[in-house]
């Protein structure tokens, strides 16, 4: 059973819906207004987000307002599907097909990214990833396995350092460090791959048949 895994996408799809929201709020407090183009900011007049470049995100809806709502309601089912639904049949598949609407209608693009690969991940909880299993040395595997809840703990404090904490800590004190936040994203997705590859290599080496030499 695929079980370190799918703890790994349910947590860090809960990650990218809240973030999500988040964007779908600072755009409903821009009003019912027309957007300037595509490209937006879901928080262009919020001191505390500049460290974040006021959150940038792209919207097919014509309207701040809507969009906003529309935003937070696909995070919502986002959050409900990653923690319900992402080990069915249809888990991954509808994993992708929300982070692909959220990225339209405003969330963001680092949250749709990351459903993205979740959805990606989901649609091997059960089979496993037969390249990594094969062309990884079990030393290797064994390794990300021990290391899974920890790798697991690591990315999620990462991701909510980006978000709610740089926005806290700017609120502050001003951080004007690009070298600082870049460091911040660069350790959160490298955390996050490495958890999701030691979530694979847990459950593998639960199957007989996965176990590495």
């Amino acid at each position: 059973m695929a079980r370190a895994a799918r703890v790994s996408v349910s947590a860090y799809g809960v990650i990218a819906a809240l973030a999500g929201v988040e964007h779908g709020v600072g755009a409903m407090l821009q009003g019912n207004v027309r957007p300037d183009g595509l490209v937006i900011q879901s928080w262009p007049d919020a001191p505390a987000y500049a460290v974040l470049s006021g959150e940038p995100a792209m919207t097919l809806v014509p309207n701040m307002l809507l969009s906003g709502v529309l935003t937070v309601v696909v995070s919502v089912g986002l959050a409900v599907w990653s923690v319900g639904y992402v080990g069915t049949d249809r888990g991954g598949p509808v994993l992708i097909g929300l982070s692909v609407l959220l990225l339209l209608v405003g969330g963001g693009f680092g949250p749709p990214i990351l459903g993205l690969v979740l959805g990606l991940a989901a649609t091997r909880l059960d089979e496993g990833w037969p390249w990594f299993e094969e062309h990884v040395s079990g030393g290797i595997q064994r390794a990300l396995a021990v290391g899974w809840r920890f790798l697991l703990a690591l990315g999620v404090a990462c991701w909510l350092a980006l978000w709610p904490g740089l926005v806290l800590v700017n609120r502050r004190w001003t951080v004007d460090d690009p070298v600082l936040v870049g460091g911040l994203v660069a350790l959160a997705f490298a955390a996050f791959f490495a958890s999701l590859a030691a979530g694979f290599a847990a459950d593998s080496l639960r199957r007989p048949s996965g176990r590495p030499a």
